[in-house]
């Protein structure tokens, strides 16, 4: 009776103990170049930024970035801060179902703009040294517009902990790209 209990409870939880897919961690941290080129006339901007995952479940994860860039040819710079939670599931053995939230800060001279995004997309080991994503979003805040926008990224693994990462997010005619080591754990 004890091992038909231990067996179906075993059964029961399985679902729900599914993790990362193969040769994917959701424990990093990336530091790089970011640059955006903006729209209706703005000057386009770059600067540098750095981001950061860590796994607190098999199935959840808590991310934030920080990115500074400066404005071409004037003195403005805007920082942007971004802290959320994660949700990855298992959909087949190499690529994960990624959902997440996040507080969004703008700091901009003189303001503060607050909001928050939601995205959900696929992300996968596409070769054993080589892992990419893809993902729908929509950002939007008190004090700015919501806007929807696209995220395509990739990794290229030197080895179990170096690799190098890119990302481009489309929005709104603004494009907006980061490129940088990582390190996994």
């Amino acid at each position: 009776m004890k091992k038909s209990l231990l067996a179906l409870t075993l059964l029961a939880a399985a679902p729900f103990a599914a993790s990362a897919a193969e040769g994917v961690s959701y424990n990093y941290v990336e530091g790089g170049y970011v640059a955006s080129n903006l729209s209706d006339g703005l000057p386009d901007a770059d600067g540098w930024g750095v981001k950061g995952s860590v796994a607190i479940a098999p199935n959840f994860h808590l991310f934030g970035d920080y990115t500074t860039q400066k404005f071409d040819d004037t003195n403005v710079d805007i920082d942007n801060y971004r802290f959320g939670v994660g949700y990855n599931h298992e959909i087949s053995q190499r690529i994960d179902l990624l959902t997440r939230v996040a507080y969004e800060r703008y700091k901009v001279p003189g303001d503060h703009l607050n909001g928050y995004s939601a995205e959900v997309g696929i992300r996968g080991a596409i070769a054993p040294k080589f892992e990419g994503y893809a993902t729908v979003g929509y950002e939007d805040g008190s004090d700015f517009d919501g806007d929807y926008y696209g995220r395509l990224g990739a990794q290229v693994k030197f080895n179990q902990n170096w690799g190098l990462s890119g990302d481009v997010k489309f929005a709104d005619n603004d494009t907006q790209w980061f490129v940088g080591p990582r390190f996994t754990w």
